[in-house]
């Protein structure tokens, strides 16, 4: 098979068939490989799911050894929003390809995502023309409220899971995308997991397992 993002692809032991899938982004400076993780446990409850890592398709700006969905070197929300853009674009085309492929339509599909993953997860679960089994969120925000109501089309399910400690996107983004999802009359889940920072511990691995069995199974 061959995808137009570099992926990882993560297919059922013993050919099982092929009923569901998890689009796994990574986040900024990181690749598919380092997201693919999470799969090392979510894959013995999940038998019958394919799990796809892409690798975004930038270099990363400061990590050179890894990748970005969109460039954080300016600080300025309209590029940001621009780039992002570009981002969801490719995407979207990467998750029409495994669509093809595996013979799948969108309610058979996950979207997950950590930080600039996140994010991304975030605004594809609303702009869909069809919804997601749904969007599990670690560590995200939404980049620019405005825009997303603008383009809201779908109601996916979302599960948000975010670090007490984490320094890097902070911890009242959830809250903000919690009360923006809500007034939008989505269905979230959310989580603040305590002593945590930037990154994805067992407890949020194993909230999201769960939340993911329910909706895709």
């Amino acid at each position: 098979m061959q995808f137009s993002l570099n992926t990882v692809v993560i297919k059922p032991e013993k050919n099982l068939p092929i009923t569901n899938a998890i689009i796994l982004l990574h986040g900024y400076g990181g690749d598919g490989k380092d997201i693919s993780m999470l799969t090392l446990n979510w894959k013995r409850f999940l038998p019958n799911t394919v799990f796809l890592c892409p690798d975004g398709h930038e270099v990363c700006s400061i990590n050179p050894s890894g990748f970005q969905w969109f460039d954080l070197s300016k600080d300025d929300p309209a590029y940001i929003l621009n780039e992002s853009s570009k981002a969801e674009k490719k995407i979207l085309k990467f998750i029409g390809e495994v669509k093809e492929f595996f013979k799948l339509d969108s309610s058979k599909i996950c979207l997950s995502g950590f930080s600039q993953g996140s994010m991304l997860c975030i605004n594809l679960g609303l702009i869909s023309e069809e919804n997601y089994a749904c969007i599990v969120g670690f560590s995200g925000k939404i980049i620019d409220k405005e825009d997303l109501l603008k383009r809201k089309k779908s109601n996916t399910k979302y599960l948000l899971i975010h670090g007490d400690l984490d320094e890097v996107v902070i911890p009242t983004s959830l809250l903000e995308a919690k009360d923006f999802l809500l007034r939008n009359n989505i269905d979230v889940k959310t989580k603040i997991v305590k002593n945590c920072g930037h990154n994805i511990p067992v407890e949020a691995s194993s909230l999201a397992l769960n939340f993911i069995r329910e909706n895709i199974i």
